[in-house]
């Protein structure tokens, strides 16, 4: 039986990675799960696993080298999946001394944990150890052009304090496998979306506001292109890395959804409007006049867009959710699941959406 190490494993990639893994593997892998619990780490969204006996979960900061030491002496780790880190530019801009500590030194930290334990004594690490570092297509920069990509060999360009963090996170990684051979796949993924999300990212934010009533905030002229990726599809990437991927290779893990932020929010409207039954009130407030542009995020780049050729011709991935599938798949958990918006919406929350967005 494998162990699997998940840092970040409360939060929204990690939370369904988890829940992706059990249903693939059942009883036949064992998980423990590292989080913080930052706002954006919920265990409530792992309540339906949480008893289960190949399970673990161990509340510790990846910045506390001695805890991923003591986890790391306490198991017998086999695979290590390193979501955990601050992934919110907007909060990079406003305190981007957080995101070099939680992003480069806790990526520090795990590595180094790791590799203590795994490395023999003549520098060797024993066959099926392996670290894969979870990261962002916003390490390439910007794309100007309409038909480039992102691939594995674009240089890296960052522009805001949190890619710029990813970028010198992954260049850790990178120098591990190179000085050390540690065992290690980097991946790099386009704008998830799905469950669990919390409501600070474009998806969720629009599509809580809207069933409110409350302004749709788009920055700028709403033109930015992203490329869009169903949670799910992700985590079946980061499985096949792997299981199949080359050791010390990266591999970009993309959507084939390019879309406009503005046409997002559309698209939000219009099938939130076609998903409410019947006679239900907030259809009358859901319309395009909600939409309202603020000013543009500092240093925002215009195009993001991967090609994950790579990725689909060495392990066999390939992205199987269009937009329109993943956008009815979420709004429907959404929609099953209130109380959870509820509760992550309130508090602290709420002073930090008024901070970013009330005046603009």
């Amino acid at each position: 039986m494998k162990t699997y190490l998940v840092t970040g494993g409360a939060g929204f990639i990690g939370s369904n990675y988890i829940h992706y893994m059990f249903r693939k593997y059942g009883g036949d892998i064992r998980i423990l799960n590292v989080d913080k619990l930052t706002y954006a780490g919920n265990l409530e969204n792992l309540a339906d696993i949480e008893n289960r006996e190949n399970y673990r979960f161990y509340r510790a900061d990846i910045c506390d080298a001695d805890a991923m030491r003591a986890i790391f002496a306490e198991n017998d780790i086999d695979r290590v999946v390193h979501f955990a880190a601050e992934s919110h530019v907007d909060r990079s801009i406003l305190d981007p001394g957080v995101f070099v500590k939680t992003n480069v030194l806790g990526t520090l930290n795990v590595l180094n944990a790791a590799r203590g334990a795994w490395e023999g004594a003549d520098g060797s690490y024993p066959d099926g150890k392996k670290f894969l570092h979870v990261s962002t297509d916003e390490v390439y920069g910007s794309l100007e052009k309409e038909g480039e990509y992102f691939y594995e060999t674009t240089p890296y360009d960052p522009h805001s304090p949190y890619s710029a963090s990813k970028a010198s996170s992954d260049f850790l990684v990178k120098s591990y496998m190179d000085t050390y051979h540690f065992p290690a796949n980097i991946t790099n993924c386009s704008n998830n979306y799905g469950p669990y999300q919390f409501p600070e990212k474009l998806i969720p934010l629009m599509i809580n506001n809207a069933l409110q009533g409350k302004k749709l905030p788009v920055y700028g002229d709403g033109k930015n292109v992203r490329d869009w990726l169903y949670v799910e599809d992700h985590c079946k990437g980061i499985d096949l890395v792997q299981e199949k991927g080359r050791l010390f290779e990266t591999y970009n893990i993309g959507g084939h959804n390019e879309k406009q932020n503005i046409e997002i929010v559309k698209i939000i409207i219009r099938t939130l409007r076609e998903m409410l039954p019947e006679g239900d009130p907030r259809k009358d407030h859901l319309t395009e006049d909600l939409i309202t542009y603020v000013t543009d995020r500092k240093g925002h780049d215009r195009r993001y867009a991967i090609a994950p050729d790579k990725i689909s011709a060495e392990v066999g991935w390939y992205p199987e959710t269009c937009f329109e599938e993943g956008i009815r798949k979420t709004i429907a958990w959404y929609f099953a699941n209130p109380e959870w918006m509820a509760r992550v919406t309130s508090g602290a929350y709420q002073k930090y959406y008024e901070e970013m967005y009330s005046g603009r």
